[in-house]
């Protein structure tokens, strides 16, 4: 609770300060998109699954050059949030009220997407690694593609600038496309070596992030 606090703390003061005016509707409701489900969600886990949030809560990567990566998408997060407040400010975009709504509507269905992959893996961890009596999932999302806890995650930032009313915003998101491949071929050649199962997985079910694409 106290990191959902927090993490919509910072979001409201990325959003907001930039902007210089609370009337900044399209930060409202997307604020309301993702942490009102988000709130639901963490009261879900803790009951039917604290371990998962445990495991979600970890930081310390223990895989070399994942803190760089790290730095690098929370470097993108960051300028992602305040080019949209400043955008609000100074109306460098124009973007119809009816696409703010249709890119609110995808980042709802990438949080739940999240949310599904989560109740479907209780050993998807934050950090790259591999537990001790951890199996493969091959069930759920799963079954379409290898990483849809990613897929879910991209959905969501990459219509956040859309949904906040930025074009311009797009262009720091952007640059989490590569980060989050490179994070899953590493992650790959982690499971590869490390989680029993993982290469006939593989061979099941062939695409990584995007069904037909990759």
């Amino acid at each position: 609770m106290v990191r959902w606090l927090l993490g919509l703390g910072v979001v409201l003061l990325l959003l907001f300060l930039p902007a210089g005016s609370v009337r900044f509707w399209e930060a409202w409701l997307y604020c309301g998109v993702l942490f009102i489900p988000m709130l639901f969600v963490v009261r879900y886990f803790v009951k039917t699954d604290p371990a998962l949030l445990e495991r979600r809560l970890k930081w310390k990567e223990p895989e070399p050059g994942q803190k760089t990566l790290i730095k690098l998408a929370t470097g993108s997060f960051f300028i992602g949030f305040i080019l949209t407040g400043f955008d609000y400010r100074y109306q460098w975009s124009a973007v119809p009220v009816a696409l703010v709504l249709a890119a609110n509507t995808l980042v709802f269905l990438g949080y739940l997407l999240f949310f599904l992959v989560l109740r479907e893996n209780s050993y998807a961890s934050r950090v790259i690694e591999v537990e001790q009596g951890q199996k493969v999932i091959t069930t759920g999302p799963y079954a379409v593609v290898r990483h849809p806890l990613y897929l879910g995650v991209l959905v969501m930032l990459l219509f956040t600038p859309l949904a906040l009313g930025s074009v311009w915003a797009l262009l720091p998101f952007l640059l989490l496309v590569p980060i989050v491949v490179f994070r899953i071929i590493k992650e790959e050649e982690v499971l590869l070596r490390e989680l029993p199962g993982y290469q006939k997985y593989c061979q099941q079910t062939r695409y990584r992030l995007v069904p037909f694409v990759w």
